[in-house]
């Protein structure tokens, strides 16, 4: 996946710090995950729509071609906007991140991190699309780590990541959870209950 340095170091990260924690650190890279086909379909309808003013006003054309004109137009449009980022770029950024927040949520469960021992799992999530980044906590953190300090590990990680360094963002924001982990769970010598690896989506 493009901008993404170096694998291995987010695992080796992961692995330094959860020696410090009884609790589980989950690292997920998604391509994209907003879907913007709602958005696509209505663009390329609005500019279907008007297709057909300058062509009446500039051209001597029939209706039965202006309209198959309308119909390529909207076919054009809605294949460009949605194979290519333009669709994404044209998405609301309000829907763009609610969508993602929901893809975080959703890794979160679909990665076992509710089932660990302690309750004592962190998501650590990034969406490049959406230039978006989240760290969710299981409710083993609950009342232990404010909100506050669950962002600034999310700040140093949007910090490099609007600079195209994506391992240097996931390392930055393993090691900051890991000082808030090893704090409120330390470790209990119990095994390791979750794979160490990078998943990558899309």
């Amino acid at each position: 996946m493009q901008g993404l340095a170096d694998e291995n170091a987010i695992i080796a990260a992961v692995r330094a710090a959860e020696a410090r924690t009884r609790g589980q650190i989950v690292c997920v890279l998604a391509r994209q995950s907003c879907d913007p086909g709602a958005f696509v379909a209505l663009y390329a309808a609005a500019l279907a729509l008007v297709t057909p003013w300058p062509l009446l006003e500039s051209t001597q054309l029939s209706a039965q071609v202006v309209f198959a004109i309308q119909i390529v137009v909207f076919i054009l449009a809605f294949l460009v906007l949605g194979w290519t980022r333009l669709g994404v770029a044209l998405t609301p950024r309000a829907v763009k991140r609610r969508q993602a927040y929901r893809a975080a949520l959703e890794q979160f469960f679909v990665r076992g991190l509710r089932r660990t021992r302690s309750r004592a799992g962190v998501l650590i999530f990034v969406s490049l699309a959406e230039h978006y980044a989240r760290i969710v906590a299981d409710e083993g953190f609950d009342g232990k780590v404010s909100e506050e300090e669950w962002r600034i590990a999310v700040e140093e990680m949007t910090a490099c990541l609007h600079e195209g360094r994506i391992t240097e963002g996931f390392v930055a924001a393993i090691a900051r959870c890991g000082d808030l982990m090893a704090r409120e769970a330390p470790p209990d010598g119990g095994g390791n209950d979750l794979p160490d690896t990078l998943v990558r989506l899309n």
